[in-house]
């Protein structure tokens, strides 16, 4: 059974008149099943249950398998600290939260009737608006084999091929020097989606060699960023250094009303990620040239451990910018070894967790690491999305099969 389907019961309360109970026996009482959340975290947020008659209020997480919870890492994310209960169709095994708390879990009863579960799909299906958008869910559900390996070490080629061209375009602005382009690159990363665009403004509108003029100093190059953000804030000392610095350079400083603040968590607040930036230019000398030289993880991790910075984002960074400039860089070199080794350096990181690929394992997708994270982001982004399903080799293959039950 895929998971959506958990939650099209679990939200719609199709449990209602079966007993439910927690693994070890204490009886629970759904109250309220909370709202949905289609962001990152889990999967129901503000819901109500009693359980052995004490009420709880907070997240709910659904999973088919309780060691869904391990592969899926939740035992080292703090945001999964406040589920009140894992809610599973098969509990294989305990799970503890990021504090090495127990966590409760039910096996949601429910109608077992297949044919009824069978419509609960196609139900779930409408339900979803991204996996509507997948016009092999079905198929992949009866069948997730028929989404290859090989297909999938294509498309992760094809999404660094994307990458790679993004970097060139950075190298014509730059005119050709790897370390600007890299510079404003890392700039949009630290935006993390929400704020990238406004970050790679900052890193066009203040140029690298500014900023070098004065890295021995944190505190100018935090001043300077800050400052040309536009959210130097009420820090008198940071107002004044940038004021000097922004004689000295014939500096315009950016608009602050364009930065994103609501619905963030306060790690991931913009003058929280400029801080974080201004210590990465400050403890980095040499940076393109150490990430061009590293082939290990071990290596590349450290030169972005900096106050404040989980390994989650420490992760994106690695997946979006160092990797695809280390192949881009390669290919350059005319080095296809060397971009192969870049290439496989995904295959040692984490998978992501975003409502995309979330669709992707509700349809029983393996998703062991950040190879197969970025290969399915680039099906659903260039495949599912515009309907490309006869270039697609799902899409082709179940028309091919299609076609030969017509003769």
């Amino acid at each position: 059974m895929p998971e959506i389907v958990l939650h099209y019961i679990w939200e719609h309360c199709l449990w209602a008149g079966f007993k439910q109970q927690t693994t070890d026996g204490r009886s629970v009482e759904i109250l309220s099943v909370g709202a949905h959340n289609r962001d990152a975290g889990p999967d129901y947020s503000s819901a109500r249950v009693r359980i052995d008659g004490k009420e709880w209020v907070g997240n709910i997480e659904i999973h088919v398998c309780s060691s869904d919870w391990i592969k899926h890492r939740h035992h080292l994310d703090s945001a999964y600290d406040n589920v009140i209960l894992h809610v599973v169709r098969t509990a294989d095994k305990p799970v503890y939260n990021s504090r090495g708390e127990l966590v409760p879990q039910c096996e949601l009863q429910y109608p077992s009737d297949q044919d009824y579960l069978t419509d609960l799909f196609a139900a779930a299906q409408q339900m979803d608006s991204a996996i509507s958008r997948i016009g092999c869910a079905e198929q992949l559900v009866r069948d997730p084999a028929i989404l290859t390996e090989g297909w999938r070490k294509t498309l992760l080629r094809k999404r660094l091929e994307c990458k790679r061209a993004s970097i060139e375009r950075l190298l014509e602005i730059t005119k050709g020097s790897w370390e600007h382009a890299l510079y404003i690159s890392l700039a949009r990363n630290f935006g993390f989606h929400t704020n990238s665009l406004p970050f790679e403004q900052l890193a066009i509108n203040t140029p690298l060699s500014y900023l070098q003029k004065h890295r021995n100093s944190l505190f100018q190059l935090t001043a300077l960023l800050l400052g040309q953000a536009g959210l130097i804030g009420d820090d008198a000392a940071l107002a004044k250094e940038y004021a000097f610095l922004r004689t000295k350079f014939s500096l315009t400083p950016m608009d602050g009303s364009i930065w994103k603040h609501a619905r963030l968590r306060p790690q991931n607040s913009p003058e929280l990620r400029i801080r974080q930036f201004a210590q990465l230019l400050y403890q980095s000398e040499s940076l393109l040239s150490k990430i061009l030289d590293s082939n290990d993880l071990k290596d590349l991790v450290p030169l972005f451990e900096i106050e404040k910075m989980g390994r989650s984002s420490i992760d994106i960074l690695l997946i979006n910018t160092v990797i695809p400039y280390k192949y881009a860089y390669a290919l350059h070199r005319n080095n296809p070894h060397k971009a192969e080794e870049a290439a496989t350096l995904m295959e040692q990181i984490a998978p992501e967790n975003n409502t995309i690929i979330r669709q992707w394992r509700v349809l029983g997708q393996s998703i062991k690491n950040a190879a197969d994270t970025q290969a399915l982001l680039h099906l659903y982004q260039n495949y599912c999305q515009h309907h490309e399903c006869i270039n697609c080799e799902v899409g082709y293959q179940i028309f091919q099969d299609r076609q030969l039950r017509l003769f």
